[in-house]
């Protein structure tokens, strides 16, 4: 039924409420409103009709919906859904490719930690700006899904390049370690904690910075003294805290970044083993094995990384990131320009167009892109669990794919390439156990865990890493990987 305003209209002057010590308005000040007012009420043809419709009210942000995007590839596939690589084709932002996460509800709604994970995913998707962290698009609902439109990081996983390649030089690893870091110090100042750090989640854009994904196990409101429970993660990157339980907080990144190095520089994770079970008995008391092959530097900061005790980890007392970005394994980084991106990548990735998708998995780019119909009824009070999950960014930016995955996971062991620069050989008893360094006596680490720790202040500066020469040979496949999460 269409409803009918009596248009009131005001001059900014006439408005009431303009607080004490303002001079009186005479009469004649006064809008003329005031006289038609004193004349008596008009006859209701002088005053404007205006209906109550969606277009009248909803005059804002353009609806944004699964029909204004046209799917192109499928790029990667997990338990909770799918991520598509997208064209934008109403609207605004017309023809701009996007990744488009979409998420089954009736899966998520299962498990109440499954539902609050991902409402927080969302939710830092949209207030955590920085060069280095994928930024929300939008986010969408139907009755039966929720819809992510992310940034298209075209250049593919970090994982992808670490396999082909085997090894990184140090340089490499030093550019991505760097880029890590600042993301890793912006999210611990905004009081989060990230606790899925691994290659699979870390995306290449198209210039080939890093940009991290997958904020479904993000912690919010780690600050000062704060410790938080939750047991999660990827098992080979988790910290000894998390696995003792001991309550965590965001050293368990710094951990993370240091078994991520160790990758970088050997070829696996530092602590692995034929299952979950023997790997994280390994994390909690093994001891550490660097190659002969590292500088002092790099060993140096690995060790510090991968300390038991959060207090003494580095990275983990009140300087945070800052910390880290003194260590001298970092002397060549000029910081304001690596955050400015006036640093070149080591690694460029070769695209022949906005829609190449040369650098993700085969396995899903070859199938046919269908978002299958969206039939599931869920009922009123599990829908209340999404209210608010709709969003349009002010400015729309740059995201994309990731995976989703409460329960600690698993992670296979990559295929190494045999190059006289690797100076590592493969263990004998089992394919998880990965690569262990030839020679070089074992680095002991410290006993056991203790308690834990505060939070930091922001950052400071240094010059440019070098670059390195472009990933060699051909692709090879992801043997016995399951892609995690969603």
């Amino acid at each position: 039924m269409a409803a009918v305003f009596d248009l009131d209209l005001e001059t900014e002057e006439g408005s009431e409420g303009e607080g004490e010590g303002e001079p009186e308005f005479s009469p004649a000040d006064v809008c003329p409103l005031a006289e038609l007012r004193a004349a008596g009420p008009e006859p209701v043809g002088h005053y404007e009709e205006v209906e109550l419709t969606e277009t009248s009210v909803n005059l804002g942000p353009e609806r944004i919906g699964p029909h204004c995007f046209e799917l192109l590839r499928v790029l990667g596939k997990g338990g909770y859904g799918k991520v598509f690589q997208v064209r934008k084709v109403q609207g605004t932002n017309l023809g701009k490719i996007y990744a488009m996460k979409v998420l089954r509800k009736a899966k998520i709604v299962r498990n109440a930690k499954d539902t609050a994970h991902t409402q927080a995913e969302r939710n830092i998707l949209e207030s955590v700006k920085h060069p280095f962290i994928v930024e929300l698009a939008y986010a969408f609902q139907t009755g039966g899904k929720l819809y992510l439109i992310l940034e298209c990081l075209s250049g593919g996983e970090l994982f992808t390049h670490l396999e082909r390649e085997g090894i990184f030089l140090e340089d490499t690893a030093c550019f991505y370690l760097a880029e890590i870091t600042l993301a890793l110090g912006h999210l611990h100042f905004q009081g989060i904690i990230y606790r899925d750090l691994k290659p699979e989640n870390i995306m290449l854009n198209s210039q080939g910075h890093i940009k991290l994904t997958d904020f479904g196990l993000c912690k919010e409101s780690i600050h000062e003294g704060a410790v938080t429970h939750t047991f999660c993660g990827t098992v080979e990157y988790m910290a000894p805290e998390i696995l003792v339980r001991s309550g965590h907080n965001r050293a368990v990144d710094w951990w993370s970044l240091g078994a991520l190095m160790y990758d970088m520089l050997t070829g696996s994770p530092p602590f692995t083993a034929e299952n979950r079970k023997k790997t994280m008995d390994k994390i909690i008391k093994g001891k550490l094995v660097l190659p002969p092959y590292l500088t002092p530097d790099a060993r140096d900061l690995v060790k510090k990384f991968l300390k038991r005790n959060p207090s003494q980890r580095m990275g983990g007392g009140p300087g945070d990131a800052a910390d880290v970005q003194r260590h001298p394994f970092f002397r060549h980084i000029n910081w304001d320009d690596l955050l400015a991106r006036r640093v070149d990548p080591p690694f460029r990735p070769c695209l022949q167009s906005e829609e190449d998708v040369s650098q993700f998995d085969t396995r899903f780019t070859r199938q046919t892109p269908v978002d299958s119909p969206d039939d599931t009824a869920l009922s009123e009070s599990a829908n209340q669990a999404f209210l608010g999950f709709t969003y349009v960014a002010p400015s729309v930016l740059d995201s994309i794919k990731e995976g989703f995955s409460f329960q600690p996971k698993l992670r296979s062991p990559r295929r190494l390439n045999s190059s006289p620069r690797t100076p590592i050989s493969p263990l004998k008893f089992s394919p998880f156990e990965g690569f262990r360094p030839s020679p070089g006596p074992p680095e002991p680490m410290e006993p056991p865990l203790p308690p834990l720790l505060p939070p930091p202040p922001p950052l400071p500066s240094s010059t440019a890493p070098l670059p390195i020469r472009p990933p060699s040979g051909t692709k090879k496949s992801k043997r016995g990987r399951g892609r995690p999460g969603r």
